[in-house]
């Protein structure tokens, strides 16, 4: 199987998370998206996510309806500073048949040389690039000359062409979050299973 492995706070999950899901899956021929929720994302130490508890429930109620999404509660699990290198090992150890793709919006794609063990990750899985239409250019110079020492040249090239194109939506995380605490709707940016279970459980207050 081709498995995109998509990381992340989701803290909510949003309909930006989910479009780039389905984009990955579609455009890059992907068997099934594997969204891993951090336990504690590395650049992300200075804030208290929901419970891990609280976000795999509203990735369970988002991803419900498409039998080509999954959860993994992996690094829930291991506890303390989410780092991908071990998510992967332990995929590939689990599922050695498999070939897994790492999922990296246009942020997360310039900054893997500066995550742990970058040449590890490269060895472990592919690279799926997402670019919001009109909004990101991941093939500049800038990017190519971060990232070629870590890829080489025809590897970069190959990731570059297969980049997965979405719609250009503005939703973040942190605007729910913020919307939420000041009382305001977040209806239709995200499922509204999600927005009655965010209400129910008074999270973000």
């Amino acid at each position: 199987m081709r498995i995109g492995v998509f990381g992340g706070s989701f803290d909510p999950v949003h309909i930006g998370h989910l479009l780039a899901a389905e984009c990955c899956r579609e455009q890059a021929g992907l068997d099934r998206v594997l969204f891993v929720p951090a336990a504690i994302q590395p650049h992300k130490q200075h804030r208290e996510p929901a419970s891990g508890q609280h976000r795999m429930a509203m990735l369970a109620l988002a991803t419900g309806g498409n039998d080509a999404f999954a959860v993994s509660d992996d690094e829930l699990d291991r506890g303390g500073v989410s780092y991908t290198v071990d998510t992967l090992e332990r995929l590939k150890a689990r599922h050695p048949d498999d070939e897994f793709l790492l999922v990296l919006g246009p942020d997360a794609f310039l900054s893997l040389p500066t995550w742990r063990e970058p040449d590890r990750i490269v060895e472990l899985a592919g690279i799926i690039a997402v670019e919001r239409e009109s909004l990101d250019d991941i093939g500049g110079a800038a990017v190519r000359g971060q990232l070629e020492p870590l890829l080489g040249r025809e590897r970069l090239d190959a990731v570059i062409a297969g980049r997965v194109r979405l719609p250009a939506i503005g939703v973040r995380a942190s605007d729910l979050r913020a919307a939420v605490a000041a009382g305001r709707s977040i209806r239709y940016r995200t499922p509204r299973a999600v927005e009655q279970y965010i209400a129910a459980n008074g999270l973000y207050r």
